[in-house]
């Protein structure tokens, strides 16, 4: 099966193409390179902007996946505009080419920030959503111009991911328990800004594994499905990063809690992930903390920006001519 993944040179694709290759598939990739590119060699580069893309690139591809965009709340504030471009506008633009150029399966990377404040209740995919924020609406824009384009010859599958967290080839240190990690080895301190508010975690491992069960899923199926390794309070999370890194590491880790208004609060069912595409996670914090751990050799240049996508969308605003995609914000 040839497949063809927009931004695969981000967090996620980095770590999930090597699997594919292991899995006998044949994988190019769609990207403009913003953080490098620590793929596989066999991978095939098309190095070109998404809007650019035609039917006639698409022919003979099985399936697309949607990687690319703006990949999280900081990215969306500093430039709201670009972010509903590149995370509503492209994946809709990318499915209809995909589309007319007759690909089996669309998958689209969602994200649970599309329910927005869900009072402390479990939430699955037929509860509905309230973002108020630029990432979560835009991230649900470009579900739902997708979904539209579902029908009996074109599947199209939206993951609703948890935050990812985890060591990956294309490193970031701007995701929470990645970030906590970070502080606590660097400067023994955990600063958490509220302790009660509620996240689904998931770990790359299980990312890659969701995508996995998405591609090999049924020629019919389709739909939208929850995927995470677990839902913590990010107090939780402090405590289990925390303990991970003192047992692991025997550094001494402090804990600064504050209580700082957030109205981002959601914890979600996988439920139907694990029914319908036999995703079932096999990770959690102290997990992920240990993956870090192992790798740690490999990230430990702190204030390297790569591993920030906000700093570096900063620096390409300041040097970069508009309109240009991001090509691996993931």
């Amino acid at each position: 099966m040839r497949i063809l993944i927009a931004g695969g040179a981000g967090y996620i694709g980095s770590a999930l193409i090597p699997q594919l290759f292991d899995r006998g598939y044949e994988v190019d990739v769609v990207d403009l390179f913003w953080f490098g590119n620590h793929l596989p060699d066999e991978t095939g580069i098309i190095h070109k902007d998404i809007f650019d893309i035609s039917p006639a690139d698409l022919a003979g591809y099985e399936q697309v996946l949607f990687l690319a965009g703006l990949s999280n709340d900081p990215m969306a504030e500093f430039s709201p505009s670009k972010n509903f471009v590149y995370n509503a506008a492209a994946p809709a633009y990318l499915a209809y080419i995909a589309k007319k150029a007759k690909v089996r399966r669309y998958v689209y990377a969602s994200s649970c920030s599309v329910y927005g404040y869900t009072d402390n209740d479990l939430f699955d995919e037929k509860r509905p959503v309230s973002s108020s924020y630029p990432y979560g609406i835009s991230k649900l824009q470009g579900e739902q111009a997708v979904m539209n384009l579902c029908d009996r010859d074109f599947s199209v599958i939206s993951l609703r991911k948890g935050t990812v967290s985890g060591y990956s080839p294309r490193m970031r240190l701007d995701l929470i328990v990645n970030t906590m990690f970070k502080t606590a080895v660097r400067d023994r301190l955990i600063t958490v800004n509220n302790p009660s508010i509620w996240r689904p975690i998931l770990s790359v491992s299980d990312a890659v594994s969701a995508y996995t069960r998405a591609i090999e899923a049924s020629e019919g199926i389709s739909g939208i499905f929850n995927v995470a390794s677990g839902n913590y309070t990010v107090g939780e999370t402090a405590d289990q990063v925390r303990a991970g890194v003192q047992d692991l590491m025997g550094i001494r880790v402090g804990l600064e809690i504050k209580h700082i208004s957030d109205l981002r609060n959601y914890k979600v069912s996988v439920e139907k992930a694990q029914n319908i595409l036999s995703f079932h996670g096999n990770h959690n914090i102290r997990s992920i903390v240990a993956d870090l751990v192992e790798n740690l050799d490999k990230f430990q240049d702190w204030d390297n920006p790569a591993y920030y996508n906000i700093l570096t969308l900063k620096t390409l605003e300041a040097r970069l001519p508009a309109p240009y995609l991001v090509g691996a914000a993931s």
